[in-house]
């Protein structure tokens, strides 16, 4: 038994650990297994081939023939045990991977450094944060995730060890080859993160190996070109750089690369590199800390060991210290000779050389090269670039944001109707993505400038100004300091302006401040990737929260681990469709299906929203303004919503009544409206008319009595091509309306007849009179109501009545050639007659908007009455309003709310839960929220251009279409 635990405790500390939970039988007949393998694999070797299972060459996949043929030539003559890929392609990588093995007598073991992913090496693979982004995470189940998914790419291509995690506690902030490679400078943090990556790598079947040993953290000097000094006692070592690898050596750690390092504390010989050190790699890795697994050497053809002496002289000195796998020698041939050489001379004892030999091919038969098959190269690029890599980054991201100075909690964003922001960048990168995200919350400027005077200028405009410092993301050596410009400017605006610091680059570009006295909020980005960009203006906003902690210290002004953790205000995130449970590749039908509604003239063009779970996870555009096709659609384009202003805009400010008890169900038109009192619809409830239930006409064309009898043109004596005293309510470009005409359409609902019975009919009725109570109680237009109560503090400044007002004409969709009333293209006017007579502004329609703001609406219902910080009515109130009260009557509609059909035809795809709501717009319009699942549908298109009678949209059910394949989405 004695035996069998000793065997077992062998296994774990030299081999990658696949369970803790380790069944001493199993291993048992596994060891049996490799043993048996080994033995017979050694047993058959000469002693070249066991020589040639030292070496590691390195090969670009993108190298010539003649240089792979070289490699190829290597492995033919010299046996060598393996290969380190670089720089390249996977495609070629996995073909070259294939040739190699084929005319490798043992099978070769494949590395490669792929500290962030294969992107560290490979064009056309995936790039995850680097390792001091992952220092910022307090949860290290995230950071074994990346390191899981980063470990079955390397499988996927053939590659079963990964030179990672680096271990190096970054002391050091001016390293300048260390860095962002590092976790941190906190010993425990690294240590945390280093364990979490190797049981990573473990959960995938690869090999990871910690580097750079015994530590490259404290060093000034960049090994590849010299050799650096680590001038710190051997105390200071084992209590520092040591700390990852005792610990990382007990829980299972496969391999160790060993540094070239001048360390006079652990080496009495002067300027000796640690590479070639036995008291470092053989009396302390292997004999004081115990490590039993493979030992490689960093690159020996690095100038921090090259130079000390010559080729092969240095591959003997390194395997004489105690090194298993001799990686990236300067020329193998003379090496091998000289090993050999060695070897007969009795200088390498067979005990010597059977140790390092039987430990690489035990690595060979655990990473299943006793087995070996070949890379399938068939969807290669596609598995190597998913969805779930996007969703796993974004998660990555998020929890590593960090807020590092927030006065006066400035972070997040709040009551943003009170603010003017401009965004400044800094900087030799794009914040292009950044300032997009910013400005789907709200206003924020671009301002820029050529010097300090014109920023101080323009920016007295406003009252807060976010700053965003963007360095180049392309890898982690890339520069990352302020310019003494850029310095002096930052420290100037913050000065004069409320100001909030983003840093898109490593956290030490942050130390050459002076004083952070100036800046209210600054926020660690870490990268200036895309994704991190677009997570940290969510965060600005309060739609994230900031969960990362400083991995390093930044001199007095912060130390490590400094946080401010913010809290979610609850507004829309953005994100990937698999981080809320929906297959992005099934979404992806929503694409084919737009495309087929605009090659079949369904409509010119289209904006569509899908969220779920608060998280906008589908937001693209698709065709034209017109079908003319001269301007395509974007997402900050205006749609004439129609009937959708009823939920955007009169509901809203119903609810708000109802909530404060100025309202009820059951409150009637008269107590409403006193001049309804002695009228047929005096009885008529809240509850009634907004259910569609209250008798009323489905509409009345108020438009056709003011045409001329004989032109059918707009009278003169109602129209003017002029703005006047009497005639200044506009319907159309230069025409417009007597404004005492709009008391008539008042009447004329007044006066009109009821339906003899009660039942479901729709009609806009109600929504006229709604308006005029609206603006009676509270002394104010309808459309200043609803920007100061909603649209503003909402962030939704791309919602609108009136949008000329506000926006060029250009931002905004035609809705028709209108050859029947206005006589004109109709682009930025109400397209609904009766609500252009009103001068734009009705209850039933009028107001302009964006699938991005009406998702912040629908939002704010799901939510019941809360977004941004903000509660705008009770949650009850919301449940009053989506209540179906009339279903036995065969009524499908809420209060104000569109609901399910409750037969087989209906607004809806039948697919969404019986608690949806939502409502359609006449112009080709549709939003849709469904508490159960948590999702909102925004589709936005002007399939009334040219002309209204165009009925293919509605005839072709291409909304409900859609609406289906967001269900069929869904994953979980």
């Amino acid at each position: 038994m004695k035996k069998l635990l000793l065997t077992s405790l062998f296994l774990i500390t030299f081999l990658p650990v696949f369970s803790q939970q380790i069944n001493p039988l199993i291993v048992k007949e596994d060891f049996e297994n490799q043993k048996k393998w080994v033995d017979s694999i050694y047993g058959n070797m000469s002693l070249q081939e066991k020589i040639g299972q030292l070496f590691m060459v390195d090969v670009f996949s993108s190298a010539p023939k003649s240089k792979t043929n070289q490699v190829k030539d290597l492995i033919q003559n010299q046996y060598i045990g393996g290969v380190i890929f670089s720089k390249g392609g996977p495609q070629r990588q996995a073909q070259l991977n294939n040739q190699f093995q084929e005319v490798s007598k043992t099978p070769l073991l494949i590395g490669m450094d792929a500290e962030w992913g294969l992107a560290m090496r490979l064009d056309s693979t995936y790039a995850f944060p680097w390792n001091m982004t992952l220092g910022a995470i307090e949860d290290t189940a995230i950071v074994r995730q990346v390191a899981k998914r980063i470990g079955e790419q390397s499988k996927r291509l053939g590659v079963h060890i990964n030179f990672a995690p680096v271990v190096d506690i970054n002391t050091n902030p001016r390293n300048p080859i260390i860095g962002n490679r590092s976790f941190g400078e906190d010993k425990e943090n690294v240590t945390a993160k280093a364990l979490a990556f190797m049981r990573g790598f473990q959960q995938a079947g690869v090999l990871g190996s910690a580097k750079h040993f015994p530590g490259h953290g404290d060093t000034e000097d960049d090994s590849h070109k010299v050799l650096p000094t680590i001038d710190h006692t051997r105390s200071r070592i084992d209590s520092i750089e040591l700390y990852p690898y005792k610990k990382l050596i007990k829980e299972g750690l496969s391999s160790v690369m060993v540094a070239h390092l001048n360390v006079p504390a652990l080496e009495d010989k002067l300027n000796y590199p640690s590479s070639l050190s036995k008291n470092i790699v053989t009396n302390l890795l292997k004999g004081e800390l115990g490590f039993n697994g493979l030992v490689f050497t960093d690159a020996l053809n690095m100038r921090g060991v090259a130079d000390f002496n010559e080729p092969g002289e240095i591959d003997l000195a390194a395997f004489l210290a105690g090194n298993d796998i001799l990686l990236i020698s300067e020329d193998i041939p003379k090496a091998h000779a000289l090993l050999v050489n060695a070897y007969r001379e009795g200088t390498i004892t067979e005990e010597r050389l059977s140790h390092s030999v039987k430990k690489i091919l035990y690595a060979k038969y655990k990473v299943g090269l006793n087995e070996y098959e070949p890379v399938d190269s068939a969807y290669l690029t596609e598995e190597l670039n998913t969805v779930n890599d996007d969703a796993l980054y974004e998660k990555t991201m998020e929890n590593a944001l960090t807020v590092i100075k927030n006065d006066q909690a400035i972070l997040p964003l709040k009551n943003i109707e009170e603010k003017k922001i401009a965004y400044v960048n800094f900087g030799d990168d794009s914040g292009e993505h950044f300032l997009n995200q910013l400005q789907k919350y709200a206003d924020v400027d671009w301002v820029k400038a050529d010097n300090l005077d014109g920023y101080i200028q323009k920016l007295k405009n406003y009252n807060y100004v976010i700053m965003g410092f963007h360095k180049s993301n392309e890898n982690p050596w890339k520069d990352y300091k302020f310019t003494e410009n850029e310095l002096v400017w930052i420290y100037e605006i913050a000065r004069t302006n409320t100001v909030i610091l983003d840093v898109f680059a490593r956290p030490y570009a942050l130390s050459d401040l002076k004083t952070a006295t100036n800046f209210e909020g600054i926020v660690l980005s870490y990268q200036n990737s895309e994704v991190s960009q677009e997570l940290s203006a969510q965060l600005i906003f309060g739609a994230r929260e900031a969960k990362g902690k400083l991995p390093v210290s930044l001199g007095e002004l912060f130390p490590v681990n400094t946080r401010y953790q913010t809290k979610s205000l609850k507004r829309l995130q953005y994100g990937t469709p698999e981080s809320v449970g929906v297959n992005s590749y099934k979404l992806k039908k929503i694409d084919s299906l737009a495309q087929v509604g605009v090659w079949a003239d369904m409509m010119p063009g289209a904006q569509i929203l899908v969220a779920r779970k608060g998280k906008v996870i589908y937001d693209k555009t698709f065709g034209y303004k017109t079908q003319q096709k001269n301007e395509a659609i974007t997402h900050t384009n205006l749609y004439d919503v129609a009937s959708l202003t009823k939920i955007l805009a009169t509901l809203p400010m119903v609810m708000s009544l109802y909530d404060q008890g100025v309202l009820t169900m059951e409150t009637t038109l008269s107590e409403m409206l006193p001049e309804y009192k002695n009228s047929n619809k005096a009885d008529v409830t809240l509850k009634e008319m907004l259910s569609h239930y209250a008798q009323f006409k489905a509409w009345i064309p108020f438009y056709t009595h003011t045409l001329d009898t004989i032109t059918k043109q707009p009278s003169k004596k109602y129209y003017s091509t002029i703005a006047t005293k009497k005639y200044n309510a506009q319907v159309a470009e230069n025409l417009y309306m007597r404004r005492d005409y709009q008391d008539s359409i008042f009447d004329i609902i007044k006066e009109s007849d009821l339906r003899s019975s009660k039942g479901y009919k729709y009609s806009d009725l109600p929504y006229y009179i709604l308006k005029k109570y609206l603006e009676e109680y509270y002394g104010a237009p309808l459309e200043e109501l609803v920007q100061n109560t909603y649209y503003s503090s909402l962030g939704a400044s791309h919602t609108t009545y009136l949008p000329l007002n506000k926006f060029s004409k250009e931002d905004i969709v035609p809705t028709e050639e209108d050859s029947y009333f206005r006589m004109q293209k109709v682009q930025g006017y109400v397209h609904d007659q009766g609500a252009a007579m009103l001068g734009g502004v009705s209850g039933h329609a009028g107001l302009f908007s964006t699938s991005n703001d009406i998702a912040k609406i629908m939002q704010m219902y799901l939510w019941k009455g809360f977004y941004g910080g903000k509660r705008y009515f009770k949650p009850e109130t919301l449940d009053a309003f989506n209540t179906c009260y009339y279903c036995d009557e065969d009524v499908r509609r809420g209060v104000g709310f569109d609901k399910p059909q409750l037969g087989d035809v209906g607004p809806t795809c039948g697919c969404v839960s019986m608690t949806s709501f939502g409502h359609s717009g006449f112009t080709g319009t549709f939003a849709w929220a469904d508490p159960e699942e948590e999702i909102i549908y925004i589709f936005l298109s002007n399939r009334t251009y040219p002309s209204a009678t165009n009925r293919k949209l509605i005839s072709s059910d291409l909304r409900t279409k859609i609406q289906q394949a967001i269900y069929d989405a869904i994953i979980y």
